[in-house]
């Protein structure tokens, strides 16, 4: 292990416990005892993994540092890398690995964990903005360095998520706090790290047409995604050919319907369904999703209050994923967090996030040991399980406009 790599890792860690103190969660002795017990272990166990290879990074994410280290980091960013289907600002930290002395697996992954911190971090400012309980803070970061999903996925895996999901759970709780302008940046950024942070798109009309956004507001969008690629452009790659990048990748995706993931196809018999009729049935169905939950909480808008709100993030951060064609098995990312923080907040929904959180891992058991622990539609009835939980949920924050629980709502 390069000793370079234990100290970064070393500086997260501390970055952690300096979040956590700096929020005033270190008061006490048992708020102390948990935090330095369970966040070095955390990292402790991100260490065992960081030299673990994956597939993905073997035939994958080597390849594209190697194209960018041969090719030079400037100029590597001005050309299309074979193969590689990301958008360009999680390409500009792989041009900075590309030039450091330390081994790319580790930089890789020392990248992922460190937005596991910035993602720890986001869940915990939602839960406080949702219950205004430091203990709940507290939980929800500790509880989201541990998740498993969140473990294995940059840390073994060698994966981004973390990125992007860090940003789409910030934007969360951004417009639940109030400010609208940097959630729409922060969700432009999550989209512009991985497709999948549309998932959460939708749930921006309900904040718009709740008053939470403003029309000015949206504009904030494709700044901010014109911004995350200007460097890539500067650098020679063609402004048109990156703002069209993830309609010209959906060509890539391939017929599969269901790859690993919990998703309602998991529930279908595929041998029956031709790719094409099956891509429109998934299609047709997430869209009437998405349009019966906008009528629905329209006709509800004067009781529709930020707890509600939150319901409608988590229904669609679950809800168009499992309902969509094509998904992989790491497409429930924030999903898994928001619905670890709907838990925490409402411990009465533990079960949502056990559904969650199964249905995400029986897919990464099915890569990382390339074999099935349990048939993919016991994910896909968790997912459904927790859908109605989350809806359950909603529909009971509609009907108490009013802060309802023993800690109130903090102001701003």
């Amino acid at each position: 292990m390069d000793w370079r790599a234990t100290i970064l890792l070393y500086g997260e860690l501390l970055l952690a416990l300096w979040l956590l103190r700096r929020e005033g969660l270190m008061k006490d002795r048992t708020q102390q005892a948990l935090v330095l017990v369970l966040v070095p272990l955390a990292f402790v166990l991100r260490y065992c993994f960081l030299t673990y290879e994956t597939l993905d990074y073997q035939d994958w994410i080597r390849v594209w540092i190697q194209a960018l280290r041969d090719a030079g980091p400037w100029k590597g960013l001005g050309r299309e890398i074979w193969s590689c289907n990301y958008n360009v600002p999680y390409l500009y930290f792989l041009s900075l690995i590309s030039v450091s002395p330390v081994r790319d697996l580790l930089l890789v992954k020392l990248l992922s964990i460190f937005f596991d911190v910035v993602l720890a971090w986001g869940a915990m400012k939602l839960a406080g903005v949702l219950t205004g309980s430091d203990m709940k803070k507290l939980a929800a970061f500790l509880l989201v360095l541990w998740l498993p999903s969140v473990l294995l996925n940059g840390a073994l895996w060698g994966q981004c998520d973390s990125i992007y999901g860090a940003f789409a759970v910030l934007a969360v709780w951004l417009v639940l706090s109030d400010r609208p302008g940097l959630s729409v940046a922060a969700a432009a950024l999550s989209v512009s790290f991985k497709l999948q942070g549309i998932f959460l798109l939708p749930v921006y009309f309900l904040f718009l047409i709740k008053g939470k956004i403003k029309i000015r507001h949206i504009f904030v969008f494709p700044l901010t995604y014109i911004l995350s690629i200007l460097p890539a452009v500067f650098a020679g790659r063609g402004f048109w050919e990156l703002l069209t990048l993830y309609l010209r990748n959906t060509g890539s995706i391939g017929d599969g319907l269901n790859y690993n993931s919990s998703s309602i196809y998991s529930l279908l018999d595929l041998s029956r369904l031709s790719p094409a009729a099956g891509e429109r049935v998934g299609i047709v169905l997430a869209f009437f999703f998405c349009a019966g939950l906008y009528l629905w909480l329209a006709l509800r808008l004067r009781e529709l209050n930020d707890r509600a709100l939150f319901g409608a993030c988590v229904l669609f951060a679950v809800g168009v994923p499992f309902l969509l064609p094509h998904m992989h098995d790491r497409y429930f990312f924030v999903a898994d967090i928001l619905t670890l923080v709907l838990a925490v907040c409402w411990p009465g929904l533990t079960p949502a996030a056990l559904c969650v959180s199964f249905g995400s891992l029986l897919g990464y058991h099915a890569y990382l040991k390339t074999r099935y622990l349990l048939p993919m539609r016991y994910g896909g009835w968790a997912m459904l399980a927790a859908l109605a939980m989350a809806l359950v949920f909603t529909a009971w924050k509609l009907d108490r406009p009013v802060p309802d629980d023993d800690e109130p709502l903090p102001a701003g």
